[in-house]
């Protein structure tokens, strides 16, 4: 730093301690600017490392119905009832139970004892042609409207293979499913 300081000097005829003063400022600003960027960086990595495993975890119902509630306890009101494979996105965990969003980004609460990690989608078009094989040139097996729920069996291309809660098998087109 000296023979900075020293260049500086010769070059600037300014005396020392206005050039020392001058480049501590410079530092101090570089410093300053510094902290904010790493600060800003940690905050922003901060949830990465302290959110909760179970943030933006895809689940789906397990049980054959499941009522989804206001509020976290079977105190609170029924909003209404999900079945079988209905996908949900976990936002917040109360003891035993899971806000979620769904589909059309509502929320609710269930017990956590009625979903599992099953990979599902549910349709999101009001009709849905479920297929014999993945490709629009198989056979139409089934038509489905919006709302219900699969289990993803299989996966080919932009086509996943599909089981409904009571058996019924095919394939669907990604771009139809959440």
């Amino acid at each position: 730093m000296y023979m900075l300081v020293g260049r500086f000097d010769k070059v600037s005829g300014k005396g020392f301690g206005e050039m020392y003063g001058k480049v501590m400022a410079d530092l101090n600003l570089r410093q300053a600017i510094a902290a904010i960027f790493f600060l800003t960086l940690f905050l922003s990595m901060q949830g990465w490392f302290c959110q909760a495993s179970w943030a933006e975890e895809r689940l789906a119902i397990t049980s054959k119905i499941a009522n989804v509630r206001s509020g976290p306890g079977t105190n609170h009101e029924t909003l209404w009832q999900v079945e079988t494979y209905y996908p949900i996105l976990i936002v917040e965990k109360k003891g035993s139970w899971y806000r979620f969003k769904d589909f059309e980004g509502d929320l609710g609460w269930v017990h956590n004892s009625l979903v599992g990690s099953i990979p599902s989608v549910i349709t999101v078009k009001n009709s849905c042609n479920v297929r014999s094989g993945p490709d629009p040139g198989n056979p139409i097996v089934f038509t489905v409207e919006r709302g219900v729920p699969f289990k993803v069996l299989n996966k080919k291309d932009n086509w996943l293979e599909v089981e409904h809660g009571d058996g019924d098998k095919g394939w669907i087109y990604r771009p139809l499913v959440w």
